[in-house]
């Protein structure tokens, strides 16, 4: 990556960060502070942890699509502004159906496609892979962050002040979006990057791409519906005063990605994907069913949520290289698209069903739900075929006819190796998926018409 590209990248993946902890701050702290707002009830209570999944889950590729009309930094500075003006209503309210308003307004500010879209303008296609998994490696450490942040700052200015907290960082997004990401030369669509209309039911219609958003919502929906009891837990049972809970929450989430890192190098390298992928969706499910059952000791709780924690991690790490790999080879953005308007929903699903669990079964209803949807996610999983360990590769061949496009794609195809390969005349540019153990990326120069193409 170029100084341009990395400037470019850091802004971008700031600005998404800054976002996402703001969201994620409350998530250890607001079933305390719920008892305080008027009309609180679990099902309510769940209802404003998981609102701001469902306006993010159905705005975010429209707005997406708008920003390529009205200009990607406009949308996302729209989006940040709503997001500000969610978090001061949330933290203006008294009432627990005030919160549910500001929350559903935090996630109407649903950039995160425009933000990965504006991405794609300012790098190559050679660099993009990394600008965004640079974006990805934010919002893991965002997450990690608002488990420490959120108990803190609740303990200095309570739940209120996290909403400022979050107004604030969307304002800084703001001086971030203007101050510091560059200007692209031109906005266009990218197939790698982008959700595009006439791919959706492509996607919409393959087994395996459907089998993995199924994956993230189910993922997502634990996690928000644990959230609805894990504090009070580690409160009433551990005796870890609500401020001071991210002295749990801090070695917990190190210990996790320590016991990650090593599960993702044998799922990579090792060519292990789907045994790593089950036997994650395994140990989420037994730390589910042994909290419905048993949670009488902090050291309990602990042990448990080390072994969620590193399953989270390992399918949050895992599901999108698995899109990648499943993916059309040139409808990876639309697949991600849809990929992450599942995660948010799930979000909303599980707040409002992990709400109105609680309600009608304690501690118990709670995860005896996250264990039923751990045990179907696992015999869906378990009938997923083993994927293709398939790299993908642009390489621009210039203007070309759909004849010529459909010519040089058999051409691509033929190579030993090659998976896939789609010529789109419109951008000129060849999308092709390969193993990159038997062909390595010089066999299709010859078809480039510059030496910017791309591996990833």
């Amino acid at each position: 990556m170029n100084q341009f590209e990395k400037r470019a990248a850091m802004a971008l993946a700031s600005i998404f960060s800054l976002r996402m902890l703001g969201l994620f701050m409350i998530y250890p702290v607001f079933t305390f502070y719920s008892k305080q707002l008027t009309g609180s009830t679990p099902i309510l209570v769940g209802l404003a942890l998981g609102a701001y999944g469902l306006t993010q889950a159905l705005l975010q590729i429209p707005l997406g699509f708008a920003s390529d009309r009205f200009g990607r930094k406009h949308i996302i500075a729209g989006g940040l502004v709503i997001l500000a003006i969610g978090s001061v209503v949330a933290a203006l309210s008294t009432s627990i159906y005030g919160v549910i308003f500001g929350r559903i307004l935090q996630g109407s500010g649903a950039v995160g496609s425009t933000i990965l879209a504006l991405n794609a303008d300012l790098t190559r296609e050679e660099t993009r892979t990394k600008a965004m998994a640079m974006i990805g490696i934010s919002i893991g450490l965002a997450f990690a962050v608002a488990m420490v942040l959120g108990p803190l700052i609740s303990g200095w200015v309570g739940v209120p002040g996290i909403f400022w907290f979050t107004a604030l960082l969307s304002l800084l997004g703001l001086f971030v979006l203007y101050g510091a990401t560059p200007e692209p030369k031109a906005a266009r669509s990218h197939r790698d990057a982008e959700a595009v209309p006439a791919l959706f039911k492509r996607v919409l219609t393959n087994g395996e791409l459907l089998r993995l958003d199924f994956a993230i919502f189910i993922l997502h929906t634990i996690l928000t519906a644990s959230f609805i009891v894990l504090p009070r837990l580690l409160h009433n049972v551990g005796g870890v005063h609500e401020d001071y809970q991210w002295v749990v929450y801090l070695p917990v989430l190190a210990v996790s990605v320590a016991l990650m890192l090593p599960v993702i190098i044998v799922a990579e390298a090792k060519r292990q994907m789907k045994p790593v992928f089950v036997g994650s969706i395994a140990a989420l499910l037994v730390s589910q069913v042994i909290l419905t059952f048993y949670h009488a000791s902090l050291a309990e709780l602990i042990v448990m949520m080390v072994v969620f924690f590193t399953a989270f991690n390992v399918m949050e790490a895992t599901l999108p290289s698995l899109i990648s790999k499943v993916a059309p080879a040139d409808a990876k953005g639309t697949a991600l698209g849809v990929y992450s308007s599942a995660q948010f929903f799930g979000i909303f699903v599980g707040g409002a069903i992990g709400g109105w669990t609680y309600s009608v079964g304690g501690y118990a209803g709670v995860f005896g739900f996250c264990a039923l949807a751990a045990l179907v996610w696992l015999f869906v999983a378990a009938t997923m075929p083993k994927p293709r360990f398939a790299r993908t590769f642009m390489v621009h061949v210039g203007d070309v006819d759909d004849d010529a496009a459909r010519r040089l794609a058999g051409e691509i195809e033929a190579i030993d190796g090659v998976f896939e390969a789609v010529v789109v005349p419109e951008d000129g540019v060849a999308y092709i998926k390969y193993d990159g153990k038997v062909v390595g990326t010089e066999a299709f120069e010859p078809f480039s018409t510059h030496a910017a193409a791309t591996a990833s």
